[in-house]
């Protein structure tokens, strides 16, 4: 049985805040031998019904994606709005965000790791699923995400 606190140890993704995601994308894409990926916007508020800190947020990013096995790593250019990656970026500058696990039960999940002291900051929807962000600095110096697709 497993004992983590969200059902899994495997980490998804690495996200990482860049301020311009067209050099950070084709330095990656060097390093790694591969094409550089085409960067798309985060949905937009109505649709992502994007939660900041408990209130609609109309915070977007530029996401780019190179998938190395297991691991994706997830590149993050916020726009100016606020969000956990504009906050972020602006307090630490550029560099790792957050890590990711897929889950099941996201309810459950955020309700358990904020009982953890890892309040949810930030969450909202995607084609296919939906994330949250929960802020486990004090305890793991950074963010975790949690994603859960639907079935």
């Amino acid at each position: 049985m497993d004992k983590s606190w969200l059902g899994t140890r495997v980490v998804t993704q690495i996200g990482i805040l860049v301020n311009d995601i067209e050099a950070v994308s084709q330095a990656y894409a060097d390093f790694l031998g591969v094409e550089k990926p085409a960067w798309s916007w985060t949905d937009p508020a109505e649709v992502a019904r994007t939660e900041y800190n408990g209130q609609p947020a109309a915070g977007r990013a530029k996401l780019a994606f190179f998938d190395c096995g297991q691991l994706q790593i997830e590149l993050i250019e916020p726009d100016e709005q606020p969000s956990t990656w504009r906050d972020y970026l602006n307090e630490h500058g550029e560099g790792p965000h957050h890590i990711a696990f897929v889950i099941d039960g996201m309810k459950e999940k955020i309700t358990l790791l904020e009982k953890r002291g890892m309040p949810l900051a930030q969450k909202g929807e995607y084609t296919g699923g939906r994330y949250a962000y929960m802020d486990a600095t004090r305890d793991l110096k950074l963010w975790i995400e949690l994603l859960e697709n639907d079935k």
